[in-house]
């Protein structure tokens, strides 16, 4: 649901939504190349000081000459004409997709992710490859090998990550919309920094085809938008099966569930109880204290195991990122250094290659996977997941979706969580929903107040995050729209 407070005619073209531009855009109020030239004009301004993208694109006449045709043919797609910002590591044909790392800094992709094929079938446009934590780890965007990525709100702070230039990006309106990855937060949280919304699909319902693989049992592609409405239009394009992926699955896979007029939202505050500044912890209650004001009702749940889910996903990632990326040697693929040895030459590689965090994680899953280890750590860890399932499927047999914050505090500044175990404990709310595989959402609950070291005081979103039942997606899109509702209200 657009917020009513907007009137799309005081906009500009790119601070609409995707319903807002599709709109103008039939009504001949605004064209497709109009709307492109604003999104470009907005990016080229503003990246120099945010670093969102690595690289934007030059406008392809063909593809908008098209587009138009299409929406004066009365073409139904309303993604057809819209400018979306894509993440580093989701492959786009003929053009670079570096994850943001050394390794694959020349890398050209040589053909489209299945969900960049839906949406070029649906007539969207891309303006370019968004930054992000290098290979997709990390909280900050502060680890990819091209600098960090600064927040819209506070350029002294950091937007999240691993997907913060795509959440840059919406937010400082460079694009309409933008897709990132999420394996563990990594859409969900820089979503709440930034003031935006971000939805991590249940696994298996977006093609993972043409996504560089961090974590291949938890990665998904999904949307950053502005709006619950925006990002179920682009959820629905990009779903479905695909015969390039074994692990996409079927509509109905699921027991149906119906978005309820009046939700049933359960609340696990034992989970709360530290962790959580108390700002934030008075947004949220605010939020929830809106909702009910709406006629939506609170229950409260209990989900003990969630308290060890963050040490389970800090064993479960890093053992697929060890064996995803150990094809990248510079022998077989990536950067390639040569010295005097074979060995030298695979040292030289990987080290020159990798950044600090990336070999961290790395070497962190070669050991959880090695003999005398496998069993103490990496399959205890993965038998927790089938725990955590059960645990929210009786959860949701008296709600219809769970609430958290999404993160414990606002966006922090630059170098603030140089400690790696401080980093990891902003997904301690967002990893649950890929370890079971479950569809998350998070949706913006307000602000709140912080010193900054450039601005003084400086006002910063927050987030809500919703967990909802596998396939529960448009359970996940009605919460968000009534957030959106009864804050505006």
């Amino acid at each position: 649901m657009t917020n009513p407070s907007r009137n799309p005619r005081d906009l500009r073209a790119n601070e609409m939504t995707i319903v807002e531009a599709a709109r103008a855009l039939r009504a001949r109020e605004l064209t497709v190349r109009e709307l492109w030239d604003a999104c470009a004009a907005a990016a080229h301004a503003k990246n120099p000081e945010l670093n969102a993208f690595l690289e934007i694109f030059e406008a392809d006449d063909s593809a908008i000459a098209a587009a138009q045709e299409r929406i004066d043919a009365n073409d139904p797609s309303l993604l057809c004409g819209i400018p979306l910002a894509i993440k580093d590591n989701i492959l786009i044909e003929g053009k670079t997709a570096s994850a943001a790392s050394k390794m694959l800094e020349n890398y050209r992709a040589t053909y489209d992710a299945t969900a960049i094929s839906k949406l070029k079938s649906a007539g969207a446009l891309f303006i370019g490859r968004t930054n992000m934590d290098e290979f997709a780890m990390g909280s900050s965007t502060e680890h990819s090998a091209f600098g960090p990525t600064r927040n819209p709100h506070d350029l002294s702070r950091v937007p999240g990550g691993s997907s913060g230039g795509s959440a840059a990006a919406v937010a400082a309106h460079l694009c309409i919309a933008a897709l990132g990855s999420d394996t563990g937060g990594s859409i969900r949280q820089p979503a709440a920094l930034t003031g935006i919304t971000g939805l991590k699909p249940t696994y298996g319902a977006v093609s993972r085809s043409g996504l560089i693989a961090m974590g291949s049992s938890l990665d998904q592609i999904g949307p950053l938008a502005k709006s619950a409405a925006d990002a179920r239009l682009l959820y629905e394009v990009m779903r479905g099966i695909d015969v390039l992926d074994s692990t996409t699955i079927p509509d109905g896979l699921y027991p149906a569930r119906s978005a309820r007029e009046n939700l049933r939202i359960g609340v696990p505050r034992h989970l709360f109880e530290e962790g959580v500044d108390a700002d934030v912890l008075a947004a949220f209650d605010a939020a929830l204290a809106a909702l009910v004001r709406a006629g939506h009702t609170l229950v409260d749940v209990a989900l003990p195991a969630s308290a060890h889910a963050l040490a389970a996903y800090y064993v479960i990632m890093p053992a697929e990122v060890s064996a995803n990326l150990a094809r990248l040697d510079g022998i077989r693929y990536g950067r390639a250094a040569r010295e005097k040895t074979l060995l030298d030459d695979y040292v030289a590689s990987r080290t020159e290659g990798f950044g600090e965090e990336t070999r961290r994680r790395i070497l962190l899953g070669t050991f959880v996977l090695s003999s005398g280890y496998i069993d103490a750590y990496y399959r205890k860890a993965d038998a927790s997941r089938a725990l955590l399932r059960r645990e929210y499927e009786t959860a949701f047999e008296t709600c219809d979706v769970i609430a958290f914050p999404t993160t414990p505090s606002p966006a922090f500044a630059f170098g603030e969580k140089s400690d790696p175990v401080s980093m990891y404990l902003e997904d301690i709310f967002t990893v649950t929903a890929n370890l079971t595989g479950m569809p998350a959402l998070s949706v913006p609950m307000g602000r709140i107040l912080r010193e900054s070291a450039e601005q003084g005081t400086v006002s910063l979103p927050v987030g809500l995050h919703f967990t909802a039942p596998h396939q529960a997606e448009n359970v996940l899109f009605a919460a968000g729209s009534a957030v959106e509702k009864a804050l505006s209200a």
